[in-house]
């Protein structure tokens, strides 16, 4: 094998990289060469956890065009260290994690193909054990092993079955929809009489519509873009993708649906369409998912990324009685905020991103769009029977004026310390300024609230996960109060060679 640079292949706690060529400036340095490497490497790193058994690994994969290429030399390497791979196919990544811990015969681990929604011309591997998903630290070691010369072949090879997971896992939310909604005349169609329209962006999600709503009596013949297709020829499978749920909003509206789905490529994201077209996403999905945890759970903690609204602490805290913890950027951050919090003895059932990525404690806090959407429709089938709507319950919610992401470019291979930098001064700035205030509660950049008849509101400031980027986040509750704070801060970044402002240049105001 050439030489590889292993590392470069690390996405936070997934693997990514080029599977295909057809995009300029992108060579492919994730081939079949290479994750069969990486299946072998995982299977080294799981040894020295568990050496006392026969290892089964399920394997599965979004419907990409690289997929099956990839997925057959993956599962011929585990094959080859003696491992049973249990064949998926097509299938979700919360799929994946739950076979470890469910049906009749769970798995050890999994692994997933999948690049989320990112172009078609990429994929990745997620890697599973009953624990939830690996850490960053843990696909650190996987590639250590991976750029080794260890092996871990061996002469008795384990067997590849073909096995319909995706079956038993659709019956599951199933048997959970009935059960809960409980309907007097239609238990085993509680869903009859709802137009729903599922969009799967020709994703993995296509399997919700037909093989959970439709058993369910719900009219599904609305729904769009179900046929699994690696090229995505329709729109971004993306919750966040503007022209996606505009895509969604419309066939709502246009078949007067009452509810649309939007799913993510590989269904550990999800958005609502209300009935009146309104899009439920960001803080609207959030407010939503937490009215009906904090039914279930009063008093307990909700927790977040960094950039949700003043309006929605306000809603969770003051209006549903829980409590709101705000934390940082990235899923697995907020769900391990959750997971520690708990074992504190604090009372959490929720750990929800902004970008859709929903994880409840009843759920092994794996992060599962369809499991979320699933306790939203019984939710939906509850009210419905009171003659109210699923958006009823979140129309207390405050909802910004105006608000926007600014992304501002470092430009130099320290861009780190350049970042912290800018973040400390604009503290200090804010410390300075009457109107503006700097939140307490914040873990990650600097959060200043801004109290001034004409700029209310509030900003966030923060390095990028894994790029060189200074993400800027601004809502604002008065008209006009948007331009007054990015004029502000626009004058504030000049000050810094080393920054890219051209992101000022095009603001689109949500």
């Amino acid at each position: 094998m050439n030489y590889i640079n292993w590392k470069s292949l690390q996405n936070g706690s997934d693997i990514r990289g080029v599977a295909m060529e057809g995009v300029s400036n992108e060579s492919i340095n994730l081939t079949p060469e290479v994750v069969a490497r990486l299946g072998e490497s995982f299977v080294g790193w799981l040894l020295k956890r568990n050496t006392t058994k026969k290892l089964k690994i399920s394997v599965g994969m979004d419907p990409r065009l690289s997929g099956p290429q990839l997925k057959s030399a993956l599962s011929n390497a585990l094959k080859q260290c003696g491992v049973d791979v249990y064949d998926f196919g097509l299938a979700s990544t919360p799929a994946m994690f739950m076979s470890i811990v469910m049906g009749e015969a769970p798995v050890d681990a999994a692994i997933m193909l999948t690049a989320s929604h990112l172009p078609s011309n990429r994929n990745g591997l997620k890697f599973y054990t009953a624990q939830g998903g690996l850490e960053k630290s843990d696909i650190s070691e996987l590639l250590t092993i991976a750029e080794s010369e260890a092996t871990f072949k061996v002469k008795d090879e384990g067997a590849v079955i073909e096995h319909d997971f995706m079956s038993e896992y659709a019956q599951h939310f199933i048997e959970l929809i009935r059960e809960q909604v409980n309907h007097p005349d239609h238990f085993n169609e509680p869903l009859k009489g709802l137009n729903i329209v599922v969009d799967a962006g020709n994703g993995s999600g296509g399997f919700y519509a037909t093989k959970v709503l439709k058993p369910l009596g719900a009219d599904i013949s609305s729904s769009q873009y179900l046929e699994p297709d690696g090229r995505f020829p329709n729109h971004t499978p993306n919750p966040e993708d503007e022209l996606a749920m505009s895509s969604v909003v419309r066939q709502v509206k246009a078949t007067q649906a009452d509810l649309g789905i939007i799913f993510d490529t590989d269904v550990d994201r999800a958005a609502l369409v209300a009935k009146d077209g309104s899009t439920i996403n960001r803080n609207q999905l959030i407010a939503l998912i937490s009215a009906v945890v904090l039914e279930e759970h009063p008093g307990s903690t909700i927790v977040t990324d960094s950039i949700t609204s003043n309006g929605l602490a306000w809603f969770i805290t003051e209006h549903l009685k829980g409590h709101h913890h705000r934390f940082q950027r990235g899923y697995k951050n907020v769900i391990n905020e959750a997971i520690r919090l708990n074992n504190e003895g604090k009372e959490c059932w929720l750990a929800i991103e902004t970008s859709g990525h929903a994880a409840l404690k009843e759920n092994h806090f794996m992060d599962d769009g369809a499991y979320l959407v699933t306790k939203l429709i019984i939710t939906m089938a509850k009210v419905r029977k009171e003659g109210k709507h699923l958006i009823d319950l979140i129309d207390k919610l405050p909802l910004p004026v105006q608000s926007c992401e600014i992304r501002i470019g470092i430009n130099d291979a320290n861009f780190k310390e350049i970042g912290e930098k800018v973040i400390t001064d604009l503290g200090l700035l804010a410390g300075n300024r009457h109107g503006w205030d700097i939140a307490p509660d914040n873990f990650e950049g600097v959060r200043i609230h801004c109290d001034h008849p004409l700029q209310k509101g509030w900003f966030l400031l923060r390095m990028s996960l894994h790029d060189p980027v200074l993400p800027l986040n601004i809502e604002s509750e008065v008209e006009g109060g948007m331009e007054e704070t990015v004029a502000l801060l626009k004058a504030f970044f000049a000050n810094y060679e080393k920054l890219d402002l051209s992101g000022f240049r095009e603001i689109k105001y949500n």
